[in-house]
């Protein structure tokens, strides 16, 4: 059972001068429109209750207060952690709105952003009604999203656990700090009406034949990208491509370093070792504007096919 307690007791603590450890759990963007000073943000995806419980050894008697927006990613927080072995946790009621209306002091970037929660249902929401009208209009077999989503639904209310919630947490505009709501709406309607036309459901690798992807780029009409992290760069990449780790992708790039790496006006090859990574680094990228294209073949099977290849950095 998740000890909790209330945002006036959490208030009345901070006012007697106890020291009071505050980790915020919501995604970067939530946090940097409104959160509660001093808090320290760390995203429930990216929770790391070992790292966490070293730094907070020898803190005998002052136990971990987590927080998010309403009090159930805090839960969640305090679950990790116990099943970590750290039992002097505590989940914030209400969340960060209610420690706000017990006079706690929060901070404010003056930018809105749309909570995580809400991502979800517009996520759902729209992709059961888009199944429901292609399989009335288009064709039978669409009606298996709606289901589909639907099952996602009952599971996550079933175990507590929501695969949407922890994919669109990953998504860049949740991760660059004040990320503007409008882009997050775009970006969340183009994933949406995307899965009609296989824009936004799981990415495929292109038909494009080797000798056209190798003229494209000679014509610079296309650029190669390597998914792959640092030290499998170094070992050796393809020459002309530009290196951008998956691990850097799915932790948010900001959207001026993104455009200056990739053009929107050329095709955007992706690739890996095998073929896996560069699905999962188009998954992120086709929301987003670009044309991307995952090539099947790895690293190896490119150098092999003779596309020239180079050590180092």
């Amino acid at each position: 059972m998740v000890a909790t307690i209330s945002p006036n007791s959490l208030a009345d603590l901070r006012r007697r001068g106890a020291g009071v450890t505050l980790i915020d759990v919501r995604t970067p963007a939530e946090y940097d429109e409104v959160h509660v000073e001093g808090a320290r943000n760390i995203p429930l995806d990216r929770l790391d209750p070992r790292a966490i419980a070293a730094e907070h050894a020898g803190k005998t008697g002052d136990p971990l207060y987590f927080v998010c927006k309403s009090g159930g990613r805090s839960q969640k927080a305090c679950e990790q952690m116990i099943a970590a072995g750290v039992n002097d946790v505590v989940s914030v009621e209400g969340g960060t709105s209610a420690c706000e209306a017990a006079g706690m002091k929060v901070a404010r970037s003056g930018r809105k952003v749309m909570s995580l929660e809400r991502q979800v249902r517009i996520c759902a929401g729209g992709m059961v009604v888009l199944g429901a009208v292609l399989g009335q209009f288009v064709n039978p077999a669409w009606h298996a999203l709606s289901a589909f989503i639907g099952a996602g639904l009952v599971f996550a209310g079933v175990t507590d656990t929501c695969g949407m919630a922890m994919m669109l947490a990953k998504m860049p505009w949740n991760q660059v700090r004040g990320a503007a709501t409008c882009c997050a709406r775009a970006v969340m309607l183009t994933m949406v009406l995307g899965s009609a036309a296989g824009v936004a459901a799981a990415a495929e690798h292109t038909k494009d034949s080797l000798e056209a992807v190798q003229q494209a780029v000679a014509d610079q009409k296309a650029v190669l990208v390597d998914v792959r992290e640092p030290d499998e760069w170094n070992q050796g990449h393809l020459s002309g491509a530009r290196s951008l780790p998956l691990s850097v992708l799915e932790n948010g790039v900001k959207p001026d370093a993104l455009a200056k790496l990739l053009p929107k006006t050329k095709i955007i090859y992706v690739h890996c070792l095998s073929g896996g990574r560069c699905l999962t680094a188009a998954d992120i990228l086709a929301p987003l504007g670009y044309d991307v294209r995952p090539l099947k073949p790895g690293y190896q099977a490119l150098v092999a096919a003779g596309f020239p290849a180079v050590v180092g950095q």
